[in-house]
């Protein structure tokens, strides 16, 4: 089952045991046979090649060691094959003190110049906020996808939505909410948001039981629009001054795929002309999924 968003009891040892079961021992120098019947590293595996005892390890696992050194988890991080992003997360894990629980969930809020600014550019645009909920969004973007509205949640988008124009990379949507939120897991919307799609969705479940944690990154990404066809867009994602963990996404032409901005330019002709022909301001309409909308 996958892990509980609010379990605070041993949030380092969980990930260390997920990502000890996605290595393959040949990547580490070790046989693979039929006999192995774990996925992935032993404990002991995990152990010997850190240059740790098989006993130690098990107590971090297990929670029972919760203050291991800086150069212990670099260890483990070298054997576990983590990137930088992952092993500042470990660190996070390692000193994430238990507090009380928050009784009243955040609201996020954007400024008005960074409204301002999202209406301003003239290609797909939107925000999106600490918990993947969409803050603002232009009337491109909306014309782009209904997942791009105001008040849609991206990982309720690619879970549990049936529109599948957008073809969004879910574990890396996971992996940036898990790099977003950090070891803040009994946050209520958190809590809220993994229950809700653990139970909705198994491909969620699996997903997040592999603890993936990345920052936010862009790259090419294909759109299948139902007036205009294939689209191949550039995607970037770009950090908002003075929030910390809101993001600006913007899709873009890619020189690699020229048909893009003629295609963007369509797009905007049809939100004018469904705009002209009376239909609501896409930036006004308001959907079910954020809380208090």
């Amino acid at each position: 089952m996958a892990e509980q968003a609010g379990d605070q009891e041993n949030r380092l040892g969980e990930y260390l045991r997920a990502r000890r079961e996605l290595v393959r021992p040949a990547t580490v120098g070790l046989p693979e046979d039929a006999r192995r019947r774990v996925s992935g590293l032993r404990r002991e595996e995990v152990a010997m090649l850190a240059g740790i005892s098989s006993d130690y390890y098990l107590r971090l696992e297990q929670g029972r060691n919760r203050n291991p050194s800086i150069q212990v988890l670099e260890a483990i991080a070298r054997v576990l094959q983590l990137d930088a992003s992952s092993f500042e997360y470990v660190l996070e894990l390692s000193t994430a003190k238990p507090r009380a629980r928050r009784t009243h969930r955040r609201r996020e809020t954007i400024t008005p110049r960074i409204r301002e600014l999202v209406h301003s550019i003239n290609v797909p645009a939107f925000v999106a906020g600490r918990y993947l909920d969409v803050l603002a969004s232009n009337a491109p973007a909306q014309a782009l996808s209904p997942q791009l509205r105001v008040g849609e949640n991206l990982l309720q988008a690619v879970f549990l939505d049936t529109d599948e124009r957008m073809h969004l990379d879910r574990r890396e949507m996971v992996a940036m909410f898990r790099r977003q939120i950090g070891s803040d897991l009994d946050d209520p919307r958190v809590v809220q948001l993994v229950g809700e799609l653990s139970v909705a969705s198994a491909a969620f479940r699996q997903v997040w039981a592999r603890h993936d944690v990345r920052p936010p990154r862009g790259g090419l990404i294909r759109i299948d629009h139902p007036q205009i066809g294939p689209m191949e867009l550039n995607l970037s994602k770009l950090a908002i001054d003075e929030t910390g963990d809101q993001l600006l996404v913007v899709y873009h032409p890619s020189d690699a795929h020229p048909h893009g901005a003629d295609q963007l330019a369509l797009l905007a002709s049809l939100t004018a002309q469904g705009r002209r022909e009376g239909s609501p301001r896409p930036a006004d309409q308001r959907s079910r999924r954020l809380p208090g909308a």
